[in-house]
């Protein structure tokens, strides 16, 4: 999951939007550095990350990739997972329209950036005022992400490549998508996660 789902599964859950969004950027026990409300968002997307990559939809998703790209794809599947929720978001949230949904995700968030880590301000930065969320619904847009992760992070260069995996399987991935996703909103929605 990216940011768009980690944000929609933490609606779900009534959880810390600020720690579902940040926790990538925080190490080691989240209850040694924040409020009991963002640590516990920081956990639910560990423990997201964990599940999801568990799930045999993700797992033959992953299949689908080239063996050159095949190591990249967790991320690259991360986006893809946010293009399709984004593209779909009528169909798995129809109470509010996306950029509605991103504007409140955004004034829940931004209060609290100052005490954040730096690199999460610049993601902030960047992110809301750009659209991102929104963005990912346009399956081009895909691109310019990935060549953008890339770019950042020379461990990642293969992911300049992996755009290629994602239109070649568009139909199947849409397909995995659409059977693990719905899932997940239950067990959210049931605070399971």
């Amino acid at each position: 999951m990216n940011f768009l789902a980690h944000l929609h599964l933490a609606t779900l859950s009534e959880s810390s939007l600020l720690g579902n969004l940040m926790a990538d950027f925080v190490r080691g026990d989240p209850s040694q550095q924040w409020d009991v409300p963002v640590a516990d968002g920081i956990r639910l997307h560990r423990r997201l990350d964990s599940l999801t990559d568990q799930l045999p939809e993700v797992r033959a998703a992953r299949q689908l990739f080239r063996q050159e790209t095949r190591r990249v794809s967790p991320v690259t599947l991360d986006v893809i997972w946010d293009h399709f929720l984004a593209r779909d978001w009528n169909l798995y949230c129809p109470d509010i329209a996306l950029g509605d949904f991103c504007d409140q995700a955004e004034q829940q968030i931004r209060p609290f950036l100052t005490r954040t880590p730096a690199e999460f301000r610049a993601l902030n930065q960047w992110m809301w005022p750009e659209r991102w969320l929104e963005k990912y619904a346009r399956k081009e847009r895909l691109e310019v992400v990935l060549q953008g992760m890339a770019k950042r992070r020379p461990k990642l260069e293969k992911l300049r490549h992996s755009y290629q995996d994602f239109t070649d399987n568009y139909a199947a991935l849409d397909q995995l998508f659409s059977e693990f996703y719905p899932g997940l909103m239950q067990l959210a929605s049931e605070k399971r996660l």
